[in-house]
């Protein structure tokens, strides 16, 4: 599917990236940045949602859930479409269906147009981080691909700070509509820099034969699930950005709000708070990066690790303990970038944007599940007389220790074992 260039393609010592090529890696960023705020807006705007439309927490989960699931589904048919196509024309055909969506969900009179909205979204938000990371992997230094992946992270986590204080002021003094408003306008905004700025340069050594069809690239994409090492990949992929934003992206604003009596804009301060610790965070870790030998070792631990801080989340009952554990854990969430360099290191150079596709589809299609299954725990519940927040936090940590051991216990690439090249 995705043709890109391998460590063997670029010269010994490559160049560093130019001028023009960090000025469309930031236009493409900024597509990225407002994907990160909608898929966190949800944590901010719940309780207003459930007061205009009187919906359930597992509705809630649902709705939330809806852009991971049309994220995910949809990675492979951006994946291909970058291909074919090219990253500038995918995200400019893709990205006008987040401009409608939010629209939509900004005039939305009933939670059946709020699930359109957000389908919509999601759809057209899916190519915005993988036109990134693959931009990345075809024109950057491949020896400092967790460096640059972390860095464009940072940058795009801006998107988080907005769905923080800004908008739980907004969604206070102008309701939760304004907010959606509001991204609509930025989203067209970011759309028409992409269309102005961006002008990706031809690859070397890049194919001059036919190109290939849709059925072709689907069925060269499909030969990665015949790998064994994939599926420990998938599985951890599918839970570690799943688990850091449910609770960002879902539960943070219920969470302060009901049972430590935080206001609307307390709780957003605390997630803006969080979210500065996310913009942060992942470029310290791309330049701690261990290498391939060590690298799966730490993903495991701090996946373990973030399954014990969960637990903790779910029992403490002190407001103060929970804020600082909610930003320790934010500390902790920059680890995903070693695991998008575990996967551009386990692959060989000629499907490793297959491989990136794949797994940024896993992140997403996990983010829907745990998002839905955790709104379905905590209903669950309440209808028993249990503290629905300590049953989600403790689902979630169960989810991620499951995940950490699978990763450790199933087969790892080939490229990373002692002696491999």
């Amino acid at each position: 599917m995705l043709r890109v260039t391998g460590p063997e393609r670029h010269p010994a010592a490559p160049a560093p990236p130019s001028a023009a090529l960090w000025f469309m890696y930031l236009c493409l960023l900024t597509a990225f940045s407002l994907s990160q705020a909608f898929r966190t807006v949800t944590s901010i705007i719940a309780t207003g949602l459930q007061a205009d439309f009187g919906i359930s927490p597992d509705s809630l989960g649902a709705f939330a859930g809806l852009f991971g699931l049309s994220f995910g589904v949809t990675q492979l048919l951006m994946g291909i479409g970058m291909d074919l196509y090219g990253l500038r024309k995918t995200v400019l055909t893709a990205f006008p269906l987040a401009v409608l969506g939010a629209a939509v969900s900004a005039a939305a009179p009933s939670y059946g147009w709020l699930m359109l909205g957000q389908l919509l979204i999601g759809v057209g938000c899916s190519p915005a981080f993988l036109a990134c990371t693959v931009f990345i992997s075809r024109h950057f230094p491949a020896q400092r691909f967790a460096f640059f992946s972390g860095l464009g992270m940072g940058v795009g986590g801006l998107g988080l700070l907005f769905t923080g204080t800004p908008l739980a002021f907004m969604v206070q003094h102008g309701g939760w509509r304004m907010g959606f408003g509001v991204l609509a306008v930025l989203s067209l905004l970011s759309w028409l820099l992409i269309f102005w700025k961006v002008r990706e340069p031809a690859l070397p050594h890049a194919s001059s034969g036919p190109r290939e069809s849709w059925g072709q690239a689907a069925a060269r994409f499909g030969t990665l699930f015949r790998v064994p090492h994939t599926w420990g990949i998938l599985i951890l992929g599918m839970t570690c950005y799943a688990a850091f934003l449910s609770l960002r992206g879902l539960w943070l604003g219920p969470l302060l709000m009901e049972r430590h009596h935080f206001s609307l804009v307390e709780s957003g301060n605390v997630a803006l708070v969080l979210s500065m610790i996310s913009v942060v965070v992942p470029v310290v870790y791309g330049r701690m990066d261990p290498g391939a030998t060590h690298r799966r070792a730490w993903i495991t631990r701090l996946s373990l690790l973030m399954g014990g801080l969960f637990v903790l989340l779910g029992l403490l009952q002190h407001a103060a303990a929970s804020v600082a554990l909610i930003f320790l854990m934010g500390l902790l969430s920059g680890y995903g970038v070693l695991q998008y360099a575990d996967v551009r290191s386990s692959y060989p150079a000629e499907t490793t944007g297959r491989a990136l596709s794949l797994y940024t589809m896993s992140m997403f299609l996990g983010v829907a599940l745990m998002q839905w299954f955790t709104g379905v725990v905590a209903t669950w519940a309440q209808h028993g007389g249990h503290d629905p927040y300590q049953a989600v936090m403790v689902c979630i940590a169960c989810m991620l220790a499951a995940a950490s051991t699978a990763f450790r216990l199933l087969p790892r690439s080939p490229l990373l074992l002692p002696g491999a090249h």
